[in-house]
């Protein structure tokens, strides 16, 4: 089933950028369907070495080489994309951990037009394929929750990924908000780990019941952020830290805040969110598009298409949110700066995995590597 394409998108030829040797004192990660790359800065964060992210969407890879100056990267399909050019552009480094967030929306309960035989929903064989050839030791693959009930896919994936990856390849869903993350947000992870059974028990949540952090509101996660009116910008903090999140969001950052712009919103638009109450639909037809709560979770964010229409009302400002508020309410700290204009930075921020989430994921599979 064709689907309608994002213009951003590079249908060339591969382009492939070397990045500096990645170090041996580090297991090494390479990230299939990179996006802007939450799921890197997440390995990242757990002491991973991100040798090399691949991607067809320009904005996603001009974020990505920004964040990771060093890494090596590939602008292109990866249907188009030979694992030995991989295995060549990191001088035959052994590949620890491969991951990768096949596209979900052919899949997403999100999605009107969501179809079995969307194609996108067959990318995931070119995980595959990349698997059997670099024989890495672990193996992370990410989508969403409404493959469970889309066909036999999680056991056909299963079973194709132990196959060509030799490891036992087991299925989990997972809640972002157990692991620092202030959103609702839900992931189906495919994990395997070679010579081992992975124990999803292992991925410690570090928020909720039976934790002494309860889950992160959106008070605590954007709260200190300036105030803003539609279409302003402000680049510097106008109050310090009130929660650990935002101790976290801001620690390397300057005194510069990026990203931090409003959307330019049409008087209708900013009349209705002015008359909607916090933790109420915006839209009769649409009850996903939510004027956020402050004192609540936010509901999943979503990339909003190829349009420049906005999902969520910020909860005492008449506007929709900043990307800078999204990569908060994702996980992503403030130093970490999404490239690309409103529209496509909206896609970014809505398709990536948590980088918190991330965090967890790969601290559970160090410990297999070590």
């Amino acid at each position: 089933m064709k689907v309608e394409e994002n213009s951003n998108y590079w249908n060339g030829e591969p382009i492939l950028k070397k990045g500096k040797p990645v170090s041996n004192k580090k297991p090494v990660v390479v990230e299939l369907f990179c996006g802007c790359g939450g799921t890197s800065l997440g390995f990242e964060m757990a002491g991973f070495s991100i040798g090399l992210g691949c991607d067809i969407h320009q904005s996603s890879i001009h974020t990505f080489q920004y964040n990771h100056k060093h890494t090596a990267t590939i602008l292109g399909d990866v249907r188009k994309v030979k694992p030995s050019q991989i295995k060549k552009i990191l001088d035959g480094r052994t590949i620890d951990v491969l991951i990768g967030g096949v596209p979900c929306q052919g899949f997403s309960l999100n999605n009107r037009k969501r179809h079995e035989q969307d194609d996108r929903n067959l990318l995931y064989r070119e995980f595959v394929r990349f698997a059997k050839f670099l024989k890495p030791r672990a193996i992370v693959l990410e989508n969403v929750t409404g493959m469970k009930s889309t066909g036999d896919f999680v056991s056909v994936i299963e079973n194709e990924l132990s196959k060509a990856g030799k490891m036992k390849v087991k299925s989990q869903v997972l809640y972002a908000p157990n692991y620092g993350v202030p959103q609702k947000r839900q992931r189906l992870f495919f994990i395997g780990v070679q010579n081992h059974e992975f124990d999803f028990s292992k991925i410690k949540k570090t928020h909720g019941e039976e934790r002494k952090r309860a889950h992160v509101t959106i008070k605590e996660a954007i709260g200190d952020l300036p105030k803003l009116k539609e279409n302003e910008a402000k680049d510097k903090y106008r109050k310090p830290p009130f929660s650990d999140f935002q101790k976290w969001a801001r620690k390397k950052n300057n005194k510069i805040i990026t990203n931090h712009q409003a959307p330019n919103h049409p008087i209708p638009t900013i009349e209705r969110i002015r008359n909607t109450k916090q933790g109420a639909p915006m839209y009769p037809r649409f009850k996903q598009r939510i004027r956020l709560a402050w004192n609540d979770l936010s509901p999943t964010q979503v990339s909003g298409g190829i349009r420049p229409q906005f999902q969520l009302g910020h909860p005492s400002d008449n506007r929709g949110l900043t990307i800078r508020e999204r990569c908060r309410l994702q996980s992503f700290p403030d130093y970490f700066e999404i490239k690309g204009g409103m529209v496509q930075a909206r896609i970014q921020t809505g398709n990536a995995v948590p980088p918190l989430m991330a965090k967890a994921i790969g601290l559970a599979i160090k410990k297999y590597l070590i």
